[in-house]
């Protein structure tokens, strides 16, 4: 076997693995279409029938109703609007308790802060890197209000255990599925098992028309104030006959023409994007399971998971070599791969200063004086160890990725592996 390249030798592959192509000749004629009509977007903040959007974003929303067996879909600019107007349509109001995870985009986390809100955070199970429901329910108090749950990866999280401790504190389930566009739990989509889902349309996501997102919901009364948040609400509630008016100062989160065309051509492939994700990650388990320290993905019953990336866990223990000088190995060998995800949300500075919105520390000045949420390390005991010593991922598994390029990455691993002690 040749040296391995952090020593002096030849990298095993030295070309990059292919990128993520999704936009073809279907989205292409679509914008065309779009761009003839001469209405890139048909919204009004008015109530009248343009309050709900062009032609093709209603469209949109009645496909993805029907793709996701759902009553109610809102088209929004992006994933993280959709989050924000969840928590909004929610009811969540100032001093208000929500209950998020900490390994996540910051977004997860920040919508509940929008609304004056306080991330309480909980942590995430080793298998599955999505919420515990048991460390969710040991965080829930008198003040809590919500669940922002997401589907890390693409895996769906633990909805039935989380939906019955939802049930007996009578509190609001945002999904967010941003990641996990048709994986599966129990028969059912991911991002319609809460009582609001949202899905993300950017760029890099399994779907996309560049930026985007859809909130999903069966409930006639959230849908309602998920479309008036999105498009200036307080100036529709008057003619609406709006009555509640909790959280319903509206934004413009409003979706274009052309993203919307874009993503309804992006739906008609969703299944065909996804099935060589999950073909990809079972080659990759195949390989690399047999490897001493590593753990493949775990897929629990009854669940489809939708390899947003491919993530395993790294006992450093077992083999002798700290995860950092691994990553490395890997690295000059050509192979994408990455330690850890993203540092735990509580450490930002937000969270450690306690200063969001304003100067004074609001809204984390309203916490509960005998009780505050803690942000400090070691809050999430399972999350800290994850980033900070056992989570490696790769993002190879997409439909661009061919069986040659799935075979260098394990051979890479399988050079470097075969050679630890030159690491040790």
């Amino acid at each position: 076997m040749t040296p391995l390249a952090i020593k002096g030798g030849s990298p095993l592959r030295r070309t990059p693995f292919p990128t993520y192509v999704t936009i073809g000749e279907e989205e292409k004629k679509a914008v065309m279409a779009v761009l003839d009509s001469k209405v890139l977007s048909d919204f009004l903040g008015t109530w009248s029938p343009q309050f709900f959007g062009g032609a093709r974003v209603q469209q949109l929303e009645k496909e993805w109703c029907a793709y996701f067996r759902v009553k109610h879909s809102v088209s929004v600019n992006s994933a993280t609007s959709g989050l924000y107007a969840a928590v909004g349509a929610a009811g969540v109001g100032p001093g208000d308790e929500v209950i998020v995870s900490p390994y996540t985009m910051s977004a997860s986390a920040a919508a509940a802060l929008v609304y004056g809100g306080i991330p309480v955070f909980a942590d995430i199970s080793p298998e599955t890197f999505c919420l515990d429901p048991e460390s969710v329910r040991r965080c829930v108090t008198p003040r809590t209000r919500a669940i922002i749950v997401v589907d890390i990866f693409g895996h769906p999280a633990a909805m039935d255990e989380i939906m019955t401790i939802a049930r007996e504190h009578d509190l609001v389930v945002i999904e967010d599925a941003a990641q996990a566009p048709g994986a599966m739990y129990r028969g059912r989509y991911a991002g319609t098992l809460g009582h609001i889902g949202v899905f993300s349309l950017n760029y890099h996501k399994t779907i996309h028309c560049g930026e985007g997102g859809v909130i999903v919901t069966d409930d006639d009364s959230l849908a309602e104030r998920l479309q008036l948040i999105r498009n200036h609400g307080e100036t529709v509630v008057e003619a609406k006959g709006t009555v509640d008016l909790v959280n319903m100062i509206g934004f413009n989160y409003r979706m274009t023409e052309i993203e919307a065309t874009i993503a309804s051509e992006q739906l008609k492939k969703l299944e065909s994007l996804l099935v060589p994700r999950i073909a990809a990650a079972a080659y990759l388990t195949r390989r690399l399971g047999k490897l001493p320290g590593l753990t493949p993905p775990v897929t629990q019953p009854q669940t489809r998971h939708g390899f947003y990336v491919y993530a395993l866990r790294y006992d450093a223990a077992k083999t002798g070599v700290s995860r950092d000088k691994l990553v490395a190995a890997l690295k000059a060998e050509g192979l994408p791969i990455f330690p850890g995800y993203v540092r735990p949300i509580y450490l930002q500075p937000a969270y450690q200063k306690r200063i969001a919105l304003g100067r004074d520390g609001f809204p984390f000045n309203l916490a509960d004086a005998k009780n505050p949420p803690s942000y400090q390390r070691g809050i999430c005991p399972v999350t800290e160890r994850m980033h900070e010593q056992e989570l490696l991922y790769t993002n190879i598994c997409h439909a661009d990725i061919k069986e040659q390029d799935l075979e260098d990455f394990c051979a890479g691993f399988e050079k470097v592996f075969a050679q630890l002690h030159d690491l040790a």
